[in-house]
């Protein structure tokens, strides 16, 4: 069966759906193609930054999100091994003022995400088609893709291909597309518990204790998402058939007041973990052919910049399609460029995130404390810290350079 669309987007998860619904709503023929019929847990991001936010704003995508029970937090209180509570929430982040006109970070399910973004895709005219088999992509002035579906091989030509199917995919694999990844230093895990109905809805908190960094990211009526990361050294610490209760367990940090609570919590979704590390390609395109979101490579998510950094995909792509009738190779020549310095700046923050917070070592703890007292008035120190609230692009471009990651590490 063969057909024709100006767009097929390989992959519909957040960058693909998001992708495809403003594509759409322009009035352009758009195919989705989507191997999974139903979104699963699968323990991946779901907390969107402030300068993820902004471009959420910008593509007018967020009413979806909210409506799939996304809700916004304002403020991140540091509670941590090196700093006494009350201390912690005098120097709360405000969140609601880190970008004018975004209310916070935004918290949201990541398959009640998908979801709802893939059905605002179709409501804006795209074709969705879940469950899709093996895609076969010929990049091109003219590409094409063959997929499976229903055992009924189908052939689509377009003027551009997608390619948002994520980690592992295919079609950067066909293309021949090089992954660069740095070694993990961390196994980062997570789980969904209900019933944490005494955390603050809009707190998020982020600190370290002992040998476990924790991030906790909620929703409302007490629904939670909890993560814990520890060295890769001690990877398999949270396997086997109790797994939940000793993640839940290792949630009794001294740090946190009231942590008692997390043991009372009710698990909702796995608990898995994984290695924590960046990858990134050089071009992330090819002709006929773009590459958005985890498919064009991915940040640690020590940082939580994942969706953000797949709206920032999405926007951007869109700017280009949008600017003229030139979608040709050399037409995503500057999205490359971009996003090349975008996660290189990310993966230095990454870097030193997991030297500030996943440092397990009194030395470490004594960096972490130093660095506590001047990352937010020396905006050069603090600018790894800072861009992961207001963007990359929105800090000194001293703050990426190796002397002033080494002025970090020498913080004692």
């Amino acid at each position: 069966m063969s057909r024709s669309a100006d767009v097929v987007v390989v992959g519909g998860g957040i960058a693909g759906s998001s992708l495809a619904t403003v594509l759409a709503r322009d009035g352009y023929q758009v195919v989705v193609l989507e191997r999974q019929t139903v979104y699963r847990d699968k323990v991946r991001g779901e907390a969107l930054a402030c300068w993820g936010v902004a471009e959420l704003l910008g593509l007018d995508l967020e009413k979806p999100l909210l409506d799939a029970g996304g809700c916004y937090a304002t403020r991140m209180v540091p509670y941590d091994e090196v700093t006494d509570p009350a201390q912690a929430e005098a120097v709360a982040a405000p969140l609601d003022q880190v970008l004018s006109g975004v209310p916070g970070m935004l918290d949201v399910g990541h398959p009640e995400a998908c979801e709802a973004l893939v059905q605002a895709a179709a409501t804006a005219g795209a074709t969705v088609v879940r469950g899709v088999g093996d895609v076969d992509v010929q990049p091109g002035g003219a590409p094409g893709v063959r997929y499976e579906h229903d055992d009924v091989l189908h052939e689509l030509r377009c003027r551009l291909v997608v390619a948002a199917d994520g980690r592992m995919s295919t079609v950067r694999r066909q293309l021949g597309i090089k992954l660069h990844q740095t070694t993990p230093r961390t196994m980062g895990g997570g789980m969904l518990v209900d019933d944490l109905r005494s955390w603050p809805a809009g707190q998020i908190s982020i600190g370290t204790e002992d040998d476990l960094l924790y991030l906790i990211f909620p929703r409302e009526n007490g629904r939670t998402r909890l993560y814990l990361l520890h060295d890769i050294a001690q990877k398999g610490r949270f396997t086997g058939p109790d797994r939940q209760s000793k993640f839940l367990t290792a949630f009794g940090f001294r740090c946190i007041p009231g942590s008692e609570m997390f043991g009372a919590a009710r698990p909702a979704g796995p608990c898995a973990f994984y290695p924590m590390n960046d990858s990134w390609t050089d071009q992330p395109s090819a002709p006929g052919v773009v590459l958005i979101g985890d498919a064009a490579g991915w940040n640690d998510p020590i940082i939580g910049q994942g969706l953000a950094i797949a709206l920032r995909d999405v926007r951007i792509v869109t700017d280009v399609l949008r600017s003229g009738s030139d979608w040709s190779a050399a037409a995503f020549v500057s999205y490359g460029k971009e996003r090349r310095e975008r996660m290189r700046r990310l993966r230095l923050a990454a870097q030193v995130t997991t030297d500030i917070l996943a440092t397990f070592t009194p030395a470490g703890a004594a960096r972490r404390l130093a660095y506590n007292a001047v990352w937010q008035t020396d905006l050069v120190l603090g600018g790894t810290r800072l861009a992961t609230l207001g963007g990359p692009d929105n800090v000194p471009a001293d703050s990426f350079t190796q002397s002033t990651i080494d002025r970090i590490l020498a913080l004692t």
